[in-house]
């Protein structure tokens, strides 16, 4: 991660790894890292819970460990807090989700699909409010027409979705191999923005994600959701979380563009965007359908927002399609977010996940931070 990919002027919040010492808390301070790992808040969840967390980021003392290039081993920057996830939270993405359903996981069949029926559901429904009488009418016209399905109820209807994506303390940061179950032959990255919540469902700040897609797998089953998403490494986040302040804020978040690129050993490259501006679900409204009476998060969360993107460049046979192979390097890049980058790995050649709650929690009391 060299220096011109996060904003100097920026309030950031991290972990890295640091050798002999273990999982730290750091900011960054006129392009050097400062580690403000203490008693007072050991975790980045206790950051997030002070009312004061960007004064305290901006203040606290703390220990310079060397440049931003340096060679730092970069966590993701988040601990104690649920991993979440929005799915079909853009138009365009949700057309797609509708032909994964309805080729039952089959790329081959995909383009047909999305001839027949894609470019018709998605104009028909890119200006529509979730929930509003409008999507009602949209509902009630597409199911006489045998074109409903799961993903759109969850697109344009009352309820949101939101799933688990990661377990507690597995999601992989800035630099690290991200992986694909070995049984999906049809996955794509998808660059996303991911909140920073804290356990009052205040949003303290935003980062950037790649909600890995086996589509292939979700595509046979939505009951299968868990197994295409959650598998190791395959939930990336980074570079650091920008905490809101007086430079960057929510209205921030929703006009994020996010620049994606897929480099692959064979010379094959994708490009690709995602345009928070046209999310169909205000990020206020998502973070509302994931925390509140109905279901509490002590820790806080962190929560992907969906993305706009959805490959349909082909990459080997003409109508096959996009998905990945292995050796792909994947950057998602936002001016004001920094840039995420991870090399393609099967999940089960990927570093195994082995560092849980209860690992941090004796690290934190070796070092009498607890």
């Amino acid at each position: 991660m060299t220096l011109d990919t996060l904003d100097s002027k920026g309030l950031w919040l991290g972990r890295v790894e640091r050798a002999g010492i273990g999982p730290s808390i750091v900011t960054l301070r006129e392009g050097r890292v400062v580690d403000i790992t203490s008693k007072t808040a050991p975790t980045v969840r206790d950051v997030l819970e002070r009312g004061d967390a960007a004064e305290y980021v901006r203040t606290a003392d703390g220990d310079d460990i060397g440049p931003l290039d340096a060679d730092h081993q970069w966590l993701a920057p988040c601990d104690l807090q649920a991993i979440k996830a929005c799915g079909v939270t853009f138009a365009r993405s949700m057309v797609e989700r509708v032909i994964d359903e309805q080729s039952a996981g089959d790329p081959a069949k995909a383009d047909a699909i999305r001839t027949r029926i894609g470019e018709r559901i998605g104009e028909s429904l890119s200006d529509i409010v979730p929930g509003s009488d409008a999507a009602q009418r949209a509902k009630e016209a597409l199911i006489s027409e045998g074109l409903w399905s799961q993903y759109l109820e969850v697109g344009i209807g009352p309820d949101a979705e939101v799933f688990s994506k990661a377990q507690v303390l597995s999601s992989v940061g800035q630099g690290a191999d991200i992986g694909l179950h070995p049984i999906s032959v049809w996955n794509n990255p998808e660059p996303e923005v991911v909140l920073a919540v804290n356990s009052q469902g205040e949003i303290k700040g935003a980062t950037l994600g790649n909600d890995v897609n086996l589509r292939d797998v979700e595509g046979r089953s939505a009951l299968l959701l868990s197994k295409a998403k959650d598998n190791n490494a395959s939930c990336a986040i980074g570079p650091m979380i920008r905490l809101f302040d007086a430079g960057f804020s929510l209205d921030d978040v929703r006009q994020a563009e996010l620049m994606l690129v897929v480099e692959g050993q064979d010379g094959f490259v994708l490009n690709g965007n995602s345009s928070m501006s046209q999310i169909s679900r205000d990020p206020v409204d998502l973070v509302k359908h994931t925390i509140g009476r109905h279901h509490q998060y002590p820790d806080g969360f962190m929560l992907f927002l969906g993305t706009l993107f959805a490959p349909t460049q082909d990459r080997d046979t003409p109508g096959g399609g996009f998905t990945h192979k292995l050796g792909d390097v994947v950057t998602i890049a936002n001016d004001q977010l920094g840039t995420l980058t991870n090399t393609v790995r099967l999940s089960t050649e990927c570093p195994e996940w082995t560092f849980g709650a209860s690992q941090l929690m004796r690290n934190l009391a070796q070092r009498d931070l607890i």
